[in-house]
C-alpha cells in the first residue's frame, strides 16, 4: 500500500529566548539612533575618503590594510545611493541632506550588534554554562568602547564580527560528532571568516594564527587515532588554502572596481597607471611600443618614492664651486624633476649616426645596445666623468655636456640593460621594461640618490652614476613612461614636436598577478608619514584606560561623543587576565606534583578556555609593542573582547554585571551623544586626570 501523507503537516522548532532578547538587545544599542550625529565623526574623515573613490571608480593605495574593509563600508554607502561627491576634509563637517548618513554607517552596526549573539554562542562551545554565556553576552552589550566603535563608519567592529565567527566556526566544527559530514561546513566557514578578518585589517592576522595554533594542537592530539580518517587534509585546506585564496580575491575584486585613474597613480609603475582609465593612460595612448634610435622618451625613476620623478635637465650649470670648496665640471645641470615638463624628454640616439629621427623602417634598441642620450629642449648630450657628485661625493657628476676646452673631452655613451627582459625578446619596450644606463668609460650606473639639491638647482633630486659594485636596488632601474616617434632634425621643429603627442595605437595590458604583486609591495614599502596625534596613546595605557578619544563635539553646546570604554568591565577584564594566569600557574604546578584539582574534563575545559581568550589577548596586544607607528585606543579592542569571554569564568558574580550595567547607563551619554550635559556633569564623569572630557561654560 502507498503511503498517504498525514495530515496537518507540523514542525518543531526549539528557539533560544535568551539569544533572541541578547540579539534584539545588540541591535537596540548599536543601530538606535544611527544617524546622529549628522556629522563627520573622527577616522570617518579618513575611511570616508576611501569610500567616495570606491562609488567613483578610482584608484587609490592604503598601505594601512587590505580592502575587504573599505569595499564593505563602499557598499553600505552604495545601498544609501552615495554618489562619492561629499569632501572628506574635517571632522565635524555636517553631511548634507542628499547623503544618506544611516547607509553609512549601518553594516559597521549590524556587525557590532552580531558580535553579541556570537560571544554568547562562543562561550558555549568553550563549553560553559548557560549562564556564563548570558555573562559574557552582558559585558560586551554594554561595552561602551564597542558600542561607539560599532555606531560609526569605522571598521574594528566589522573586524571582530569576522574573528569571532572564525572561532565560533571552528569550535562548532571542533566539538561535532566525528561522523557528521556536515560539521565541515563550519570548518569551511571558520576559513572564510578568517580569510574576511585578515581581509578588513591586518590586525585580523593575530587572531588568525592563533587559531591556527589551537587547530594544530587538535590535529596532533587526533593524528594517533586511528578511527579518525583525513586528520589533518581538511584543516589545511579550509585552514590554509581558503584564507589565502580570499585574499587574493579581495584585490582581484578591489581592483576590477577601480579601473579609473585616481589620487595615487604616481605612486605605481608607468605600467601599472597605463592600465587604469584617464590620467597616464590617457597620456600614453597610442604609444609606439618598441624604443628605437630616434625615439624621444620620458625616463622615469623606478626608485621615485613616494613622488614619482623624471630624467630632467634645463639651462643652468653646475656652479664653479660648491658651498663646501669641491669644485664641479661647471656643466648643465642634470637632475630628478618630481612634475612633468618638457625639459623631461630624451632623444635616444645612435652614436654610429647623425640623425636624430626614426628610419623607416624603425630600428629597435636591444639590450646590450649602446646608445647616447640627447636632451631635447637644450641638445646636450647625457654625460659623466671623474668628478664628484654635489651631494654624493663618492659617486660620479652627471651633467649635459658642454665643450668648454679645457681638456675634459666627452664622455657620453652609455649601454642599455633590461633587466626584466623577456626570454624570447631582449627589446626596450616602452612602460614595460626596467633599464639600467651603464656608463661606458667608468662602468658606473645612472641612479637617483634621492638627495635633494640646493636653490641654484630649484631643490631638485639629485642624479648620479655610480660605480656597479657599490650600486644597488630600484633606484638605479629607469623606464620609459612617454614615448613618440622623432620626425624632425631641426631644433626648432623638434622642440615644437616636443610639446605634442602622438597617437599611434597599441594596446598595452598588465596582468592581475603583475599588479597584485606590485600592489602587494607598495603597500609594505610606501609609507604615509607619521605624525604625533593628540589622542594618540601607548599600549600600556590601554590596559587601565589611562587615555580616551574625543570622537565628536557640538559646534554650540555640550553635546559629544568619546571613545570610553566602560571602566567596571575594563578593569574587571585586566583582573580576570590576571586571575586566570595565576590559577594556572598553581594548578600547574599542583598538577606536577600529582594534585588534580580540576577533573580531567574540566581541565581540558581550562586549558581550552585560556589558549583561546588569554592567548588571544596576548596575541592581540603583544604585537603593538613592537610597533613603530601611531596606535590609538580603539586598536585594544579586539584585544579587550577576548577578556570579555575570560571574565564570567573567572568571577562569577552577579554584582559584577550589576556595576557594569549602572557603569554602562552612567557613561552613555558620552556613548551616544545625548543627552546634552552640563559641565558640572561632564566634570563628573572625568573620572581620570588624564581623560580630555570637553566642556563650554555658560
Amino acid at each position: 500500500a502507498s503511503m498517504m501523507l498525514q495530515l496537518p503537516l507540523v514542525v518543531t522548532a526549539q528557539v533560544d529566548l535568551v539569544l533572541v532578547l541578547v540579539s534584539v538587545l545588540a541591535f537596540w544599542t548599536r543601530l538606535s539612533g544611527l544617524s546622529y550625529p549628522g556629522a563627520v565623526v573622527f577616522d570617518e574623515v579618513y575611511y570616508g575618503q576611501f569610500v567616495s573613490l570606491y562609488v567613483k571608480r578610482a584608484f587609490f593605495l592604503d598601505d594601512s590594510g587590505p580592502p575587504l574593509g573599505h569595499m564593505i563600508l563602499a557598499l553600505g554607502a552604495h545601498l544609501g545611493g552615495f554618489d562619492g561627491n561629499f569632501a572628506w576634509n574635517r571632522i565635524g563637517a555636517e553631511y548634507p541632506s542628499s547623503v544618506c548618513v544611516w547607509s553609512l554607517r549601518l553594516l559597521p552596526a549590524v556587525c557590532g550588534s552580531l558580535c553579541v549573539p556570537l560571544v554568547y554562542l562562543l562561550t558555549l562551545e568553550l563549553k560553559f554554562s548557560h549562564l556564563s554565556a548570558v555573562g559574557a553576552a552582558v559585558l560586551l552589550l554594554l561595552e561602551n568602547a564597542l558600542i561607539v566603535q560599532s555606531r560609526f563608519m569605522l571598521l574594528e567592529s566589522v573586524l571582530i564580527f569576522f574573528v569571532l565567527l572564525a572561532f565560533f566556526s571552528y569550535l562548532r566544527f571542533h566539538n561535532g560528532p566525528h561522523s557528521s559530514w556536515s560539521r565541515y561546513a563550519w570548518l569551511l566557514l571558520s576559513g572564510v571568516s578568517c580569510g574576511a578578518a585578515v581581509g578588513v585589517k591586518y590586525m585580523g592576522l593575530f587572531s588568525y594564527l592563533l587559531l591556527v595554533g589551537v587547530a594544530s594542537l587538535h590535529t596532533w592530539s587526533l593524528i594517533g587515532n586511528r578511527t579518525v580518517s583525513h586528520v589533518s587534509s581538511e584543516r589545511g585546506v579550509c585552514l590554509l588554502v581558503v584564507p589565502v585564496l580570499l585574499y587574493v580575491f579581495w584585490f582581484y575584486v578591489h581592483l576590477n572596481l577601480l579601473s579609473l585613474s585616481g589620487p595615487h597613480d604616481q605612486l605605481m609603475s608607468p605600467a601599472f597607471q597605463a592600465s587604469l582609465q584617464g590620467g597616464l593612460s590617457r597620456i600614453t595612448r597610442g604609444q609606439p611600443l618598441e624604443v628605437a634610435y630616434g625615439s624621444q622618451v620620458t625616463l622615469r625613476s623606478s626608485a621615485s618614492q613616494p613622488i614619482a620623478c623624471w630624467l630632467h635637465s634645463h639651462k643652468a650649470n653646475y656652479p664653479i664651486r660648491y658651498e663646501s670648496g669641491r669644485g664641479s665640471s661647471h656643466q648643465q645641470q642634470v637632475t630628478c624633476y618630481p612634475f612633468k615638463d618638457v625639459n623631461n624628454w630624451w632623444i635616444i640616439k645612435d652614436p654610429s649616426r647623425q640623425e636624430l629621427v626614426v628610419g623607416c623602417p624603425p630600428r629597435p634598441v636591444r639590450h646590450g645596445d649602446v646608445v647616447q642620450l640627447v636632451h631635447g629642449m637644450t641638445s646636450r648630450f647625457l654625460n659623466s666623468h671623474d668628478v664628484a657628485a654635489p651631494m654624493s661625493p663618492h659617486a660620479q657628476e652627471v651633467s649635459g655636456y658642454i665643450d668648454f676646452n679645457v681638456s675634459m673631452p666627452s664622455q657620453n655613451l652609455w649601454r642599455v640593460e633590461v633587466s626584466n627582459r623577456e626570454a624570447e625578446s631582449d627589446v626596450w619596450k616602452t612602460i614595460l621594461s626596467e633599464v639600467r644606463l651603464v656608463h661606458v668609460n667608468t662602468s658606473a650606473v645612472l641612479k637617483l640618490s634621492g638627495a635633494a639639491l640646493p636653490d641654484w638647482a630649484f631643490r631638485q633630486l639629485e642624479v648620479v652614476a655610480e660605480r656597479a659594485a657599490a650600486a644597488s636596488g630600484g633606484s638605479l632601474l629607469w623606464t620609459v613612461e612617454e614615448h613618440r616617434y622623432g620626425t624632425s632634425e631641426e631644433q626648432k621643429e623638434r622642440e615644437a614636436e616636443l610639446h605634442s603627442p602622438t597617437h599611434i595605437d597599441v594596446d598595452r595590458k598588465i596582468s592581475f598577478w603583475a599588479k597584485f604583486l606590485e600592489l602587494q609591495w607598495k603597500m609594505l614599502t610606501v609609507k604615509q608619514e607619521e605624525s604625533e596625534h593628540k589622542y594618540s596613546s601607548a599600549p600600556f595605557e590601554w590596559i587601565t584606560m589611562e587615555t580616551n578619544i574625543a570622537y565628536w563635539l557640538h559646534a554650540s553646546n555640550n553635546a559629544q561623543i568619546h571613545l570610553i570604554g566602560n571602566p567596571v568591565s575594563w578593569g574587571v577584564a585586566i583582573f580576570s587576565l590576571l586571575t586566570y594566569q595565576l590559577l594556572a600557574g598553581v594548578y600547574l604546578l599542583r598538577r606536577r606534583r600529582g594534585l588534580k584539582d580540576l577533573s580531567d574534563t574540566a581541565w581540558r575545559r581550562f586549558v581550552c578556555l585560556g589558549c583561546v581568550c588569554v592567548g588571544g589577548w596576548w596575541m592581540n596586544f603583544l604585537p603593538f609593542l613592537l610597533m613603530e607607528k601611531t596606535l590609538f585606543l580603539y586598536h585594544y579592542l579586539p584585544a579587550l573582547c577576548y577578556l570579555h569571554l575570560l571574565i564570567k569564568q573567572c568571577l562569577g558574580v552577579a554584582s559584577v554585571l550589576l556595576a557594569v550595567v549602572w557603569s554602562y547607563q552612567t557613561f552613555s551619554p558620552l556613548t551616544y551623544g545625548r543627552p546634552e550635559l552640563s559641565a558640572n556633569q561632564l566634570r563628573a564623569l572625568r573620572w581620570r586626570d588624564s581623560w580630555d572630557v570637553l566642556y563650554r561654560r555658560r
